[in-house]
């Protein structure tokens, strides 16, 4: 399924079962590392429309409940894809396949690499570490790229007009959730032209030398996580320490429905 044929809907119920489920319904699958060219890179090279391109992980999962509109921004995305090992755990546990890990962090440069001699914006973060980010796309991902930045605090028509005058080809959103997720929302309904809008967390601030990544093995092993948790504590504590077990015990009652 394209994202041009992929039918969004809002959720319809305010449980938070019912919106994990329709998380889970709207969650793009890629089973293999070949088949992301085929499953994901080809279908966006033929936009007709605004696309939104979405990411749940375990922290998503969590902070729908209770926050209905994110829930509903979340599981409109065009293409929604699974990130992190929580995610994978729930799968498994559902008796689902699941599939390839399509973090953002990974996958989004990966994804820029493919827009050289295009319009790229990256709304998001503050400087200098937005137009150091700016840099490193033009330079070592989008060759050759019209750029085009804006910091993470305006509102969702802040963006919705830079976007309508800069008309780029690529939007990566860099504020975190939910506000991302409402924007690109947001974005999608106003804009009258084919573009692709990402849901991109801190990528920003990764491509702008503002965090270190976790080594390579702790990535590999899923603990990417607790490397920034050990980075970051107190902003992150309540996420990680409070949220993974919260995760696990809701993903425990899910099945048990």
């Amino acid at each position: 399924m394209t994202p041009e044929e992929k039918f969004t809907e809002t959720p319809t119920t305010s449980s938070w079962q019912g919106c994990w489920q329709q998380l889970l319904e709207a969650l793009v699958v890629v089973r293999q590392p070949s088949d992301m060219e085929t499953q994901l890179f080809e279908p966006l090279r033929h936009l007709t429309r605004p696309t939104v391109m979405a990411f749940v992980n375990a922290h998503a999962m969590n902070s729908v409940v209770g926050h209905q509109r994110f829930g509903e921004a979340l599981a409109g995305a065009d293409l929604l894809l699974r990130d992190g090992a929580g995610m994978r755990l729930l799968l498994l546990m559902l008796g689902r396949h699941p599939g390839v890990n399509l973090n953002g962090t990974d996958l989004i440069p990966k994804l820029l690499e493919r827009y050289e001699g295009r319009r790229v914006a990256l709304y998001g973060t503050v400087e200098p570490y937005l137009s150091k980010a700016a840099r490193y796309v033009q330079r070592d991902l989008a060759h050759g790229a019209q750029m085009f930045t804006c910091h993470g605090f305006g509102s969702a028509a802040d963006y919705v007009g830079q976007a309508q005058r800069d008309r780029p080809d690529i939007i990566v959103l860099g504020m975190g959730m939910p506000k991302q997720e409402t924007i690109a929302a947001e974005l999608r309904r106003q804009l009258q032209y084919p573009c692709l809008i990402v849901c991109g967390g801190a990528i920003i601030d990764f491509m702008g030398d503002r965090f270190d990544r976790a080594p390579m093995w702790m990535r590999r092993c899923g603990l990417e996580w607790l490397f920034r948790l050990q980075r970051e504590p107190k902003r992150l504590f309540k996420r990680y320490v409070i949220g993974n077990p919260a995760f696990l015990l809701r993903s425990l009652m899910l099945m048990a429905r």
